[in-house]
């Protein structure tokens, strides 16, 4: 098996905020695709949180963009729900608004942290790091 990235692969990336414009932000950070070496992005988005424990269970997301202000339940909270639930949870990002919501990002073992406002070049770098992550899982566990 190549592990060669062709143009008809894609990758699901999960995005969540209740935030119109924080998801819209995202959408164009990550583009069609975030780096050369990783396949295209199908984003899916969510704005409530019983829509994203419906596409985790599903199985079908490979990286989940979750923002820690989203009401009424926040990212952080989501992300340390599907770490503990979701079976072979895709790798999350999560959005942070303040410098001292690491170590709450730590608590909820998102795999990446990036600060809001949203630079696109350090949310599009992060999100094809876990795009590549979850791409050398697929690969081992085939």
């Amino acid at each position: 098996m190549s592990a060669t990235v062709t143009t008809d692969d894609k990758m699901r990336v999960l995005v969540y905020s209740d935030d119109a414009s924080t998801r819209e932000k995202v959408r164009q950070a990550i583009g069609r695709r975030p780096a050369g070496d990783v396949p295209l992005v199908e984003i899916v988005e969510c704005a409530t949180h019983p829509k994203v424990v419906q596409h985790f269970d599903s199985g079908e997301i490979d990286v989940a963009v979750l923002d820690a202000e989203a009401q009424p339940a926040g990212g952080m909270g989501v992300a340390r729900q599907a770490k503990d639930e979701v079976h072979d949870c895709p790798p999350i990002c999560l959005l942070i608004a303040r410098r001292d919501d690491r170590w709450l990002a730590e608590w909820s073992r998102a795999d990446a942290v990036v600060p809001q406002p949203i630079d696109p070049v350090t949310l599009a770098e992060a999100v094809a790091g876990l795009m590549r992550r979850r791409l050398s899982t697929r690969l081992t566990a085939g």
